[in-house]
């Protein structure tokens, strides 16, 4: 199978509604094409895939791919309110990152995060404030553990 033939194969079952994990196992099963969930992830976000209308009839929103996961973690009282970090996995993955996102810490301070190709985390804070030691740790924490979730890594 060359690449084009793949990357076909690849939009056309996304855009049948396959979600990524399955895409990689119909590669190997049916094509016997093996391709990490990370790779599939960034030559997905490349392909010509109706990203909207899948969203739609899944119910997804504005984003791409699986799901936006926001939990709360050390200090919620599990009634809804807020009184941990919330990391959120973006699915349009920024230029130049494998992974990237958004972050509430504890603390108020919001800021955009990202991996890059070499697993170099990265945070580009908004507004004046910045994350204190105690808020990266939590953060960290909570990355590690979505991701794990998510196949991406742990």
């Amino acid at each position: 199978m060359t690449e084009q033939e793949r990357n076909r194969y690849i939009a056309e079952k996304l855009n049948e509604g396959h979600s990524l994990s399955d895409v990689q196992r119909l590669l190997d099963e049916e094509c016997g094409e093996k391709i990490t969930f990370m790779e599939l992830r960034l030559l997905a976000a490349e392909l010509e895939v109706d990203w909207d209308r899948i969203d739609a009839e899944q119910g997804k929103g504005e984003q791409i791919v699986e799901d936006v996961t926001k939990a709360p973690v050390a200090g919620g009282d599990g009634e809804g309110e807020q009184s941990g970090t919330v990391v959120s996995v973006s699915k349009v993955v920024r230029p130049g990152a494998v992974v990237s996102g958004d972050v509430t810490f504890k603390s108020g301070i919001q800021a955009e995060w990202y991996v890059d190709s070499y697993g170099r985390l990265g945070l580009n804070p908004q507004g004046e404030g910045r994350p204190d030691e105690e808020d990266i740790m939590e953060f960290q924490e909570e990355l590690q553990r979505i991701l794990a979730e998510q196949g991406m890594g742990g």
